[in-house]
This record gives structure tokens, sequence and C-alpha cells, in this order.
């Protein structure tokens, strides 16, 4: 079992930016896949942004594109999320998620491709 913690987020105005972390222990097998979902009061959790294979191939939902990004520190074993000119409609909780299995044609950015996750940190926009 894979064991995900995440850390940085909070309340901000704004136009203002955080960067979130989400740090993997626990794991027996190298992690291929890391991502980041989010879900609002009442909505369906959403991806946000995905980050796999050796070479870092990232992928970003339109909503995001431009503003966040996703990155890793593979000795850290740590996942995160810089997210820049925040707004209103970032906000939600936010969780990390990661998987173990080699599947080089997916991109993961189904939530069902990921086999771990945390429990989340709050990011609440204001204004």
């Amino acid at each position: 079992q894979v064991q995900l913690v995440e850390s940085g987020g909070g309340l901000v105005q704004a136009g203002a930016s955080l960067k979130l972390s989400c740090a993997a222990s626990g794991h027996t097998f190298p992690i291929y896949a890391m991502g980041w979902f989010r879900q609002a009061p009442g909505r369906e959790r959403e991806f946000v942004a995905s980050i796999r294979g050796s070479e870092g191939n990232t992928y970003y939902a339109d909503s995001v594109k431009g503003r966040f990004t996703i990155s890793r520190d593979n000795a850290k074993n740590t996942a995160y999320l810089q997210m820049n000119n925040l707004n209103h409609e970032d906000t939600a909780v936010y969780y990390c998620a990661a998987d173990s299995t080699i599947s080089l044609g997916r991109i993961y950015s189904r939530d069902y491709e990921y086999d771990y996750w945390g429990q989340g940190t709050q990011v609440t926009v204001s204004s």
C-alpha cells in the first residue's frame, strides 16, 4: 500500500498562488504516475494534472492549463502542484493520486487509472 499525504492548501485571494505537495511513502513498487484531482462542493471529482513515466510527461485539464504546473522529485517521492493566478472556481479539495503500473498509452487523466489516493487538502480562493 502507498500512503499519500497532501499539504500546502489554504485560503488565498483571487490572483494569488499556492504550491501543493504530495508525499508518498510505504509503496512496494516505484511510482509510475502521479496526478492531482479536485472536488468542489456538490461536484464530481475532476482531473487537474498528471505526470508520468521516466520522461516526466505531463498533461493538464484545459481549465488550469497555463496556470498550474505539476512536477515531481523522485528522490523525495513527492509531487507538486504549483498553482498561479487562482480564481474562485479553483476552490476545491485537492487530492493527490499515484499509480505503480506502467501504462505507456495512458495520460492518466481518469481517476480509475490510479491505485492510491491521499485524503486531500483544502484550497479556498476568495473574491
